[in-house]
């Protein structure tokens, strides 16, 4: 059900949105988004206290020449560390927390080279195999110079060992591979990914990727105040009103209506919308739930959407014991990019002041 504006028309809802891509669509979609289109390796500004920042742009430099010049010969050392890549290393991974900009880094390496060439999440990717069938996915990815895969997942060892198979297919047939870490953090310290898990985890490939670490604090919340504090009923349905193109939601319609969407498409959901309200935001009800918050809340942060909600805040929308569990770096990441989200939006001269 949609609500009516002040002027009669209504405001859209996404649980009234039910995106589709065809199977054709799967490969030529492989894009960074939108919040990525213009970004560059010159665009990333390294934090001067972590040096390893610095680096990584000269290593993603480095490898995006290889990718250009189209060999798997390079230099040994190019990596900076004992972990660096063979000379016939086909593979860069980007080892690090959240917020260090992995990912500027990945869409940057992608800009820097010629086609063709593929970029989208684990979950993207998982969702063109099944799609497509693994022969198919094989047939349209060989021909590409560089697959660049975000948001690495460690979650289901079934699609951890699709994807590995399938890379393992496709850098045979000289395509080059970069990816970055999202996964289970129970192993990681501060947060950070364990990269000799993951090189466990891909096995036969291990010896086929270069780690590249990437230190650093969460970038999105340096120096910023505390994100803003939830809205009332009254003044969310006032800002969804004011906005042209926005969306307005009960949260937990959106929970169940999410749950009835592929992860894969949930950018298509909420493609060209201006802002995403959600009304009674509350934590999490399960760990099903949570997780499917957290890929939402990453579409959302890749088109950099704004984000309104009444009820509690964001920061409370998964429990303590959630942040305790193996998933909590994800849930970590999705508190982070919806704040700073929020931040957008109340920055907003729409939003009722």
């Amino acid at each position: 059900m949609t609500e009516a504006n002040l002027t009669g028309m209504p405001t859209e809802t996404l649980t009234g949105r039910r995106p589709h891509i065809d199977a054709d669509e799967l490969v030529t979609t492989l894009v960074p988004p939108p919040r990525f289109d213009s970004v560059r390796f010159s665009t990333y500004v390294p934090n001067p206290a972590e040096p390893s920042q610095a680096a990584a742009v000269t290593a993603c430099e480095g490898f995006a020449e290889r990718v250009t010049a189209g060999t798997k010969s390079g230099r040994r050392g190019l990596f900076g560390r004992k972990a660096a890549p063979r000379p016939e290393s086909p593979g860069v991974y980007l080892d690090g927390g959240f917020g260090v900009g992995k990912t500027h880094l990945l869409a940057s390496l992608w800009h820097a080279v010629p086609g063709p060439k593929s970029y989208g999440t684990f979950v993207e990717l998982t969702h063109v195999v099944g799609a497509l069938g693994f022969a198919e996915a094989v047939r349209r990815l060989s021909g590409h110079k560089l697959l660049a895969i975000d948001e690495f997942e460690l979650d289901d060892p079934g699609d951890t060992m699709l994807v590995t198979r399938l890379l393992r297919e496709l850098t045979d047939a000289g395509v080059f591979v970069a990816a970055t870490s999202n996964t289970l953090p129970d192993k990681l310290g501060e947060g950070r990914f364990a990269a000799e898990d993951f090189l466990r985890e891909i096995q036969s490939l291990s010896a086929r990727f270069g780690i590249v670490r990437v230190d650093g604090p969460d970038y999105r919340h340096r120096g910023l105040p505390e994100p803003p504090r939830p809205l009332t009923e009254e003044d969310l349905r006032a800002s969804a009103l004011a906005r042209a193109g926005s969306t307005l939601d009960d949260f937990d319609a959106l929970c169940e209506h999410l749950a009835t969407l592929h992860p894969s498409g949930y950018g298509r959901l909420v493609d060209g919308v201006s802002a995403v309200h959600l009304s009674g935001v509350r934590p999490a009800g399960d760990q099903s739930i949570a997780l499917r918050l957290v890929a939402f809340a990453d579409r959302l942060y890749d088109r950099a959407i704004p984000v309104l909600v009444s009820g509690d805040s964001l920061g409370s929308l998964f429990t303590g014991d959630m942040l305790a569990g193996g998933y909590r770096k994800k849930y970590l990441r999705a508190v982070s990019r919806l704040t700073a989200l929020a931040r957008d939006a109340a920055a907003s001269p729409s939003v009722p002041g």
